[in-house]
């Protein structure tokens, strides 16, 4: 909402990339709900046009790829049968990227658990990347023909397979929100000659759960009435996450962003520079900015 002040506009972000519900923000930031679901819309889709063309031609090392479940509207087996396609409403997973050395995310994709779904995320990475990589992913069954397909063999892939224990009975299983117990992983070389000892996925899901916990709204939580609505803002609190991730969080570990480490950014951004992505509208057009009443 490019009528309100900047600094307006600023307080909101922060609140959202800090993890504020959007009804929290719109309390204490004193604007509508109108207002934060228009400015997360135009600040989104400009923190995904930005990193789109940004995340180009990058010299990573060591990539480990994932997904995460989140679900819109509905959990699956809850959506309606006559609802409209086009709405999306279901099981969503959000396809993650980390490198292990500067720890940036160089693209995310969100879609299905599918082998297709699969095809176009490695067809993304792949096109984002300016030299041979180590890559190692989970041991979904898509995975490898996806990378074999964008890669060929300008890539050291690996599969990490992990073993779980028995689960419980199918009536407490549908009970049960947290994974189950890791027993063993074997670690599966499929392309080129990967590190035996980089094979692993931890850092991919450590940054997972990060976005688990920070997103707005607890959209990614699995007992939740914080989902998402809208596939549409779903979108947009996903491309706000990753765009401060990247650029605007110094990493504990690197004490610089990822974007500093990588080398595509030359200082910490701040969340004013994020919001100034979106384009100032024409000031004869503005109008007076209005406290909610």
């Amino acid at each position: 909402m490019n009528r309100l002040p900047i600094e307006k506009r600023v307080q909101i972000v922060t609140m959202l990339v800090e993890g504020m519900s959007m009804r929290s923000v719109s309390r204490v930031a004193d604007v509508s709900i109108n207002t934060v679901t228009k400015l997360l819309a135009d600040v989104g889709a400009a923190c995904s046009e930005y990193q789109g063309k940004t995340m180009r031609n990058l010299a990573l090392t060591d990539i480990q790829v994932d997904e995460i479940w989140a679900f819109i509207g509905a959990k699956a087996k809850n959506v309606p049968a006559d609802a409209d396609s086009a709405l999306r409403l279901g099981d969503c997973y959000t396809y993650t990227a980390i490198d292990r050395t500067t720890k940036l995310m160089p693209c995310y994709m969100l879609g299905y658990r599918t082998a297709g779904c699969a095809e176009a995320f490695m067809e993304d990475l792949a096109s984002r990347l300016s030299n041979r990589v180590q890559l190692t992913t989970d041991g979904m069954s898509g995975y490898p023909a996806a990378v074999a397909k964008a890669f060929g063999a300008n890539v050291d892939y690996a599969v990490l397979n992990k073993s779980y224990a028995a689960g419980p009975p199918a009536k407490e299983a549908k009970r049960r929100y947290s994974p189950a117990e890791c027993i063993g992983c074997t670690k599966e070389p499929k392309i080129g000659i990967p590190f035996p000892e980089l094979v692993s996925t931890s850092n991919v899901e450590r940054a997972n759960l990060t976005m688990r916990m920070r997103m707005g709204m607890q959209r990614f939580t699995r007992l939740t009435n914080g989902f998402s609505k809208k596939i549409e803002m779903h979108m947009h609190a996903v491309s706000l996450h990753f765009m401060h991730y990247n650029f605007a969080r110094i990493h504990k570990t690197l004490k610089v962003t990822p974007a500093m480490q990588a080398g595509i950014a030359a200082h910490v951004w701040s969340i004013e520079e994020i919001v100034r992505l979106v384009p100032e509208p024409d000031a004869k057009k503005r109008g007076p900015y209005k406290a909610r009443a």
